[in-house]
C-alpha cells in the first residue's frame, strides 16, 4: 500500500521536499519511502526505532546513492544535538507516535536556525463530515494495522503550536478508496 499513498502524496511531497541540503534528519525513514527526494550523496540520519525496517532501508540508501545513519531512538528522545540539524522531513510519521508535540520539541530543538522542517502528513477531517465520521469508526481496527497510526489527530494546529518562526500548511484531499487517507497537509516550517 506504501507504493499507492506515495503515488497520491509524491507531488506534494515533491513540493516540500524540493532543495533539501547535503545533510538530512527523517523521522520515521522506515524502508526509505523519501530517499527519491535526496540528491545523491546526501547524508541521511534515519529516526527510525523499527529494527525491522533497517535491512531494507540500507539496502534502498545504497541504490540511491544515500550516506545513511540510522539511529534507533523514537522522535520524542531524539539522540542529536541542539542547533544541529539542517532540515527535518517526515511523512505519514507524526500519526504514529505517542506523543507527536513532543516530537515537535524535539525537531525544533535540533533544527539550526532558519532551518527547516518540511512534513507531508494525514490529519483529522473537518467535524461533522463523512470523513471524520469514518476516521472515528476505523480508528482503532486502523492503528492496529498500521503501527499506531492514528488518522484523528490536529497536527496543523500542533505544528502552529510548536515554537517555529514561520510555519506554511497547505490543506488538501487524496481521493481514493482509502477514507482515512482523505484530509492531508503538507508544509514547512521554519525555526
Amino acid at each position: 500500500m506504501g507504493g499507492l499513498i506515495n503515488w497520491h502524496m509524491s507531488k506534494r511531497k515533491a513540493k516540500v521536499f524540493a532543495d533539501l541540503p547535503s545533510n538530512v534528519v527523517e523521522l520515521g525513514s522506515g524502508v526509505g519511502a523519501n530517499l527519491r527526494y535526496l540528491a545523491p550523496g546526501a547524508h541521511l540520519i534515519a529516526i527510525e526505532p523499527n529494527p525491522y525496517m533497517h535491512r531494507r532501508l540500507r539496502r534502498a540508501a545504497r541504490r540511491r546513492g544515500v550516506d545513511l545513519e540510522i539511529r534507533s531512538a523514537v522522535g520524542e528522545r531524539i539522540d542529536l544535538p541542539d542547533d544541529s540539524a539542517e532540515a527535518v522531513i517526515s511523512s505519514l510519521v507524526l500519526c504514529t507516535v505517542k506523543d507527536p508535540a513532543a516530537v515537535l520539541v524535539e525537531v525544533r530543538r535540533i533544527l539550526r536556525p532558519g532551518a527547516r522542517f518540511s512534513f507531508a502528513e494525514h490529519v483529522v477531517a473537518k467535524p461533522r463530515t463523512p470523513t471524520r465520521w469514518s476516521q472515528r469508526i476505523l480508528r482503532r481496527p486502523w492503528a492496529w494495522v498500521f503501527e499506531g497510526c492514528s488518522c484523528e489527530r490536529d497536527l496543523t494546529s500542533l505544528i502552529t503550536a510548536a515554537g517555529f518562526a514561520r510555519v506554511e500548511v497547505d490543506r488538501y484531499r487524496i481521493h481514493s478508496a482509502f477514507v482515512p487517507f482523505n484530509t492531508q497537509i503538507a508544509g514547512t516550517a521554519t525555526a
